[in-house]
């Protein structure tokens, strides 16, 4: 790769959350392995996200660019529209396998966001079939569901990336975010908001939607399951289906499968995305009940109401098989546990650090809330320099690393962490 495509990358590309006018500069990623990224000058730096918390068994891993190849051998792609195929149907009964027995129909789609407005196509189309014309959702503040237009709605309509197009959006309802954490004793004040909200507006409700335990990009906020198992109660004696959000914190991330079983609940139905396959290539999949299904098919419509084009690509489709494949071997379980272990051992004394508020820590998951904002450009060049890649957001530095990492190669993330704290220049 040359200065010149450098430049043109600089000049031409936009890259995510990025300004073309200032761009924060990129860095070439050349290949990777395990768990590190190599760069053009040859510099090789250990990846603490995951490629956006998708790559949770390393990168370049045999499994997964074997079940690649074979595929591509076959087909790559075919449309699903009155045709369908092994790899597709493979996955779908693995994923209804693997989810509670209640979620039984899959619909496939080609990232997690557009899961997300098909969750929500769902329910509008599903109250629309029992001749009610709902389309509001209940949600939580400091939530993120995505960044396409239903996903942003209901999104936190302040604190979120999506504030800019507020006018634009629908109104969503918003009941205060839960403040008793995840390791708290469990306050029912907690759910106070939320159950207001609920009675006086529940027969204008479509759904309520949440990600279940770990708020992510919305601050990164591990709450109390007991808020959980309240929602759900609620949600079911006024008969309102809920969706889980699941699309980063599926497959393992939290030390469950998913993470609503640190709750022990159901959803009617839930949306999964980025590890699905392993993050060799994009998928998505929304899963919900027969009774809701049935209802859609039995509306004026007489089907549902959407059709990516990419919908169950057979290269996808067979890559998550085989990403499953490896997570029922269960050796997710013992990594996801020692990087926790680790976490609290060599994170969680950050605590006590005079620039930091608070330090969270749930299975892959490492968080440490500062007392000022990054500065983007400087600590990502630290970052670098010192041969990790962190990608931190305003007061947050947090750490996903592959459930594969090394307990040294953790080690140095976390160090990393702690001498960039220790440099003002780093922070706004």
């Amino acid at each position: 790769m040359s200065q010149s495509d450098t430049f043109f990358d600089y000049k031409h590309i936009w890259h995510p959350y990025a300004s073309m006018i200032h761009p924060i500069p990129c860095y070439t990623v050349i290949s990777a392995k395990g768990f590190y990224l190599k760069l053009k000058n040859g510099k090789n730096i250990i990846d603490g996200m995951s490629s956006w918390w998708s790559v949770i068994h390393g990168y370049n891993h045999p499994v997964l660019n074997k079940a690649l190849k074979k595929q591509i051998k076959k087909m790559s792609h075919v449309m699903f529209g009155g045709i369908t195929h092994l790899p597709a149907i493979t996955l779908c009964r693995k994923l209804i396998k693997l989810t509670p027995e209640k979620l039984d129909c899959v619909f496939l789609s080609d990232s997690g966001s557009v899961s997300i407005e098909v969750a929500m196509k769902m329910l509008i189309q599903y109250w629309q079939a029992l001749g009610q014309k709902r389309k509001l959702f209940l949600t939580v503040r400091n939530g993120y569901h995505g960044d396409t237009f239903a996903a942003m709605s209901v999104s936190d309509p302040e604190n979120s990336l999506h504030k800019i197009y507020n006018n634009l959006l629908p109104k969503q309802l918003f009941a205060d975010a839960p403040v008793s954490s995840f390791y708290q004793d469990w306050n029912i004040n907690d759910i106070a908001s939320f159950k207001k909200i609920m009675e006086k507006n529940s027969f204008k409700i479509a759904g309520v939607i949440l990600e279940p335990i770990v708020q992510g990009v919305g601050g990164m906020n591990f709450y109390h399951p007991m808020y959980l198992k309240e929602i759900k109660i609620l949600s079911d004696h006024y008969s309102i289906p809920v969706i889980f959000d699941e699309i980063a914190t599926g497959f393992g991330r939290t030390g469950k499968m998913f993470a609503f079983e640190h709750a022990d609940v159901v959803p009617d139905i839930l949306c999964l995305g980025k590890s699905i396959t392993g993050g060799t290539i994009t998928l998505a999949a929304t899963l919900t009940s027969r009774h809701i299904a049935e209802t859609i098919s039995k509306s004026k419509a007489g089907c549902f109401m959407h059709g990516p084009t990419y919908m169950g690509n057979p290269l996808a489709c067979a890559v998550a098989n085989a990403n499953i494949k490896i997570l029922q071997t269960n050796q997710w379980k013992k990594q996801v546990s020692n990087i926790e272990k680790q976490l609290f051992k060599n994170l969680l004394p950050l605590i006590n650090h005079p620039y930091v508020i608070d330090v969270r820590i749930l299975g892959a998951i490492g968080v440490v809330e500062c007392s000022r904002s990054v500065n983007m450009f400087l600590i990502q060049k630290f970052f670098v320099e010192n041969g990790v890649w962190i990608r931190p957001f305003k007061k947050l530095i947090y750490i996903v690393p592959p459930y594969t990492i090394s307990t040294y190669a953790l080690k140095k993330l976390i160090n990393t962490i702690i001498n960039a704290l220790n440099k003002t220049e780093l922070f706004t």
